[in-house]
């Protein structure tokens, strides 16, 4: 019986740790080829210096397992080693099939503390690295499709956040990131979609390098004879879903948002319009507003926004 993935080939970033590695080797295990992308800076912030190390032990280790990987060390953030890094893939394994972006930094601060860089550096990796990546390989899938004169395979699984849906107070940067990211999926889906492409994004919640202080002691397997179950907030929960949005079983999947951890997931229903109101003029007056607008939002929940905070109650049954 051939595998889910047998004969594709993938490209995940930011898979020398964590999630990122978690979601390397199920792919690996599912049949996939994989070009293992790490830039290798040891802190969760983008600092210290960049080692090939992550990258190259863990596609050693698909390898040593019987399965194809390459690793490749280069800064997704960057335009042209983002090139390379498709290019790599389609010079190992003949093209590429798959791509899974997961590369990311944290840089927390108020948004009144919040100085340029920290915002700028968390925007670059995070969305122009997911935008990078996603140009060079939705160029590909295009020219294949072109040169074939029909649809190719092609998926794309991009990483955005809770801190995106529930509107995380002292990460502005990345909650921006994050949204951002989402419209680019969104975008990306609709644009690839007749070449054969499908691209989706996930909310994974887990314990990594970048959330070990979020995290810290919490719901960790009890020492009462359990230490065997698999924590909660592992990453290995988030990975199977990864691998099936890459797989021929997803093909009808395209476009959404789903949050996963801990043994559960949740599929995100795109905005709804709450409630519409038309001017009884030619344009909308100040007092008009005020009659319709004020009225409308007097008896909402204190604090109530546009975001979600309701995912982060979300929870294995």
């Amino acid at each position: 019986m051939s595998l889910p993935l047998e004969g594709r080939s993938a490209i995940v970033t930011g898979a020398g740790r964590g999630l990122g590695r978690a979601e390397a080797l199920e792919l690996a295990r599912l049949g996939a080829a994989v070009v293992v992308n790490d830039f290798g800076q040891p802190g969760r912030d983008g600092s210290g210096a960049a080692s090939a190390t992550p990258a190259e032990e863990v596609a050693a280790g698909i390898r040593a397992a019987g399965g194809r990987a390459a690793a490749h060390t280069g800064d997704v953030a960057d335009h042209q080693q983002a090139r390379e890094l498709v290019e790599l893939a389609v010079a190992e394994f003949g093209q590429l099939d798959i791509l899974v972006n997961n590369a990311g930094i944290l840089r927390d601060r108020m948004v009144f503390s919040m100085s340029e860089d920290e915002w700028d550096s968390v925007i670059r990796v995070h969305l122009k690295g997911h935008f990078n990546t996603t140009h060079f390989a939705a160029a590909h899938w295009r020219a294949r499709s072109k040169a074939a004169d029909a649809p190719v395979y092609g998926r794309i699984v991009n990483t955005s956040s809770e801190a995106f849906l529930a509107g995380s107070a002292g990460q502005p940067n990345y909650a921006a990131a994050k949204g951002g990211i989402v419209g680019l999926t969104t975008s990306t889906a609709l644009a690839l979609a007749k070449y054969g492409v499908t691209a989706n994004v996930i909310c994974p919640r887990a314990r990594t390098r970048m959330t070990a202080d979020v995290f810290a002691g919490f719901q960790e397997p009890a020492g009462d004879g359990s230490e065997d179950r698999l924590d909660p907030l592992a990453p290995e929960h988030v990975a199977p879903l990864v691998g099936y949005l890459a797989s021929p079983a997803a093909a009808q999947v395209n476009g959404q948002l789903l949050v996963v951890h801990g043994g559960m997931v949740a599929v995100v229903e795109r905005p709804r319009v709450a409630a519409k109101f038309d001017t009884k003029q030619d344009a909308f007056t100040y007092d008009e507003l005020d009659a319709l607008l004020t009225p409308h939002y007097a008896d909402r929940p204190t604090g109530e926004t546009f975001a979600a905070a309701e995912v982060l109650g979300l929870k294995h049954e």
